[in-house]
């Protein structure tokens, strides 16, 4: 009896654990019902991002790098035709507008022919330094020739702006918000100038080649000094309170674009709409649609463009703008 009860419990205890695994593999690899194969049918169905055209905010800054340079010198016209008689000032002296510089000898001729003589002053035109001075006592000189030049203590700063950004300037600014890297508090310049080079005409000194540029003046008591380097913000306008849209969701960035209106149960429509002003990221809608109505977020296609990288290299990310390395704003759906 003691030999049999030896045999008998390891052999069963084989027996279950045999049943247990045959179980296991049926369970395994051969269900009760087969599974269904649903991989060909699409578990949802790709809605592209809609958005409800709203009332907001647009406040249009141009921002774009610029550089200090002194305003150029101002030449010191002889005001008659005759011989230096007197100088009155020297090379590197600051003179005030309107303070004697030279003092001419002419002689004219009379219908009799007895000549007359007189003297003639030459003043300076501006206020400054003279910075060069020809003129020498005997030398002569005809009306118009420079006797020397008068570098004024003013400055300028100066920065390209691409062409498209002009779109974005609808009125003509005259000042504009000046940051001097590394310098003072941020100031506002005057009398803002934008210009473009006429066709064959050479650009002047530290001018850039073909494009437009944004030139204004330095207040007299902020104190620069040439080739610092800036960064020029042009208050182009704002809209408060004006229908708005992403910029990714319109073809166009000026003036017209094309957006497309959500139709229910069928294909997105696509309509004409008058553009305001825009911000970069967001542009004002001044026609072609209302409040409330849906439209794409983005312009069929738009979402599978490439990366925009920034400066650093890495990718912008949705709704981000940054300056590059030329001064230009560059956004993530690449509008510049």
């Amino acid at each position: 009896m003691v030999i049999a009860r030896t045999w008998v419990f390891p052999i069963l205890r084989i027996l279950l654990l045999m049943v247990v695994a045959v179980a296991l593999v049926k369970f395994a690899f051969f269900p009760d019902k087969p599974v269904e194969d649903n991989s060909q049918s699409p578990s949802a169905e790709i809605v592209e991002p809609q958005i409800p055209v709203a009332l907001g905010t647009v406040q249009n800054d141009v921002s774009l790098a610029g550089n200090i340079a002194a305003n150029p010198a101002v030449a010191v016209p002889a005001t008659a035709a005759g011989e230096v008689h007197r100088v009155h000032v020297k090379a590197g002296q600051k003179v005030k507008k309107g303070q004697l510089m030279v003092v001419l000898r002419s002689e004219t001729f009379s219908d009799d022919g007895t000549s007359v003589r007189r003297f003639v002053n030459v003043k300076a035109p501006v206020a400054g330094t003279v910075s060069n001075l020809t003129a020498l006592v005997g030398q002569s000189f005809v009306v118009g020739d420079p006797i020397g030049q008068i570098a004024p203590p003013s400055f300028t700063v100066s920065g390209s702006i691409p062409p498209e950004q002009l779109y974005r300037l609808l009125t003509q600014p005259k000042t504009a918000e000046v940051t001097i890297n590394g310098g003072p508090a941020p100031f506002t310049c005057t009398n803002l100038r934008i210009t473009s080079p006429l066709a064959g005409e050479e650009p002047g000194e530290g001018e850039s080649s073909g494009g437009p540029l944004v030139q204004c003046a330095v207040p007299a008591d902020v104190r620069v000094f040439p080739g610092l380097t800036a960064t020029i913000v042009i208050a182009g306008g704002i809209a408060e309170n004006v229908l708005v849209v992403p910029m990714t969701a319109v073809e166009g960035t000026a003036e017209t674009g094309n957006v497309y209106v959500v139709v229910e149960g069928g294909e997105p429509e696509l309509r004409a709409v008058t553009l305001g002003l825009n911000d970069g990221i967001n542009v004002e809608i001044k026609d072609g649609l209302e409040e409330g109505e849906l439209i794409l977020q983005f312009v069929p296609g738009a979402l599978g463009g490439e990366e925009v990288l920034g400066p650093d290299g890495m990718p912008l990310q949705p709704g981000e703008c940054v300056i590059d390395e030329t001064g230009m704003e560059i956004c993530s759906d690449g509008s510049r």
